[in-house]
């Protein structure tokens, strides 16, 4: 690959190398800002030229695109996290994108202090995004799931209202509950203090309370006057 010689990508960039984009996983994603990276660099094969007849691509571009939403919610800039359409022969054109993402990132600065987040907050909304997974790939599958593997058909849904609305009903209100339930591990919480742990209003934190309570997630304690793990 002529010219990725002269790239020296920083430490503060992941690189996932593995076989196919498509096995590219949400979690991965998670753990590695959680694992402390600036930017995490996703490369695959040309959309409708994959190299195992999979398509595998399509699936990491559906994957990324809500990785990026989640981040931006949970207070992480999405250019953090890039993924790029590179083949084997395009050793200079990823040379290219790499300086340029490698200089978008030192703009940006550290993760979380270049967010204008602390530092332990930032890592619990992504651990609690990390348990969220395996919910997430069930919706995946069953409400956001594009039949038609075409750049056309993912780049209209994607971008849609619809996908918009889905995921706020499906996904956010989930991620908001294990927000909450990550953050009584440590010691129980008022609804004030939720609320100003996770930047969300009392009353948004009560409901997600309520229905918390409702799955035997949370309890209240009496003698604290606080909200604890069931």
């Amino acid at each position: 690959m002529c010219g990725v010689s002269r790239f020296q990508y920083p430490p503060y960039i992941r690189l996932i190398r593995i076989m196919c984009s498509g096995r590219v996983d949400l979690k991965n994603i998670f753990q590695v800002f959680a694992g402390g990276a600036d930017g995490m660099f996703i490369g695959g094969c040309h959309l409708d030229d994959c190299h195992y007849i999979t398509h595998g691509n399509y699936d990491a571009l559906s994957a990324v695109h809500i990785a990026r939403k989640l981040l931006e919610h949970i207070g992480i800039n999405p250019r953090r996290l890039r993924l790029e359409w590179v083949s084997a022969g395009e050793g200079i054109r990823f040379a290219n994108i790499m300086n340029e993402y490698s200089a978008e990132i030192e703009e940006m600065g550290p993760l979380g202090r270049g967010d204008g987040e602390k530092e332990n907050g930032l890592k619990l909304r992504l651990d609690a995004a990390a348990k969220l997974v395996p919910y997430i790939r069930l919706v995946e599958r069953e409400r956001l799931r594009i039949p038609v593997k075409s750049e056309e058909a993912y780049a209209k849904f994607l971008n849609s209202q619809e996908f918009d609305h889905l995921f706020n009903e499906l996904i956010l209100d989930k991620l908001a509950i294990s927000q909450i339930t990550s953050l009584l591990q440590d010691k129980p919480l008022s609804t004030g203090e939720i609320a100003d742990s996770l930047g969300l209003s009392p009353s948004e934190v009560s409901r997600h309370i309520n229905t918390s309570s409702m799955h035997g997630l949370v309890r209240y304690d009496m003698d604290q006057k606080r909200f604890a793990l069931a």
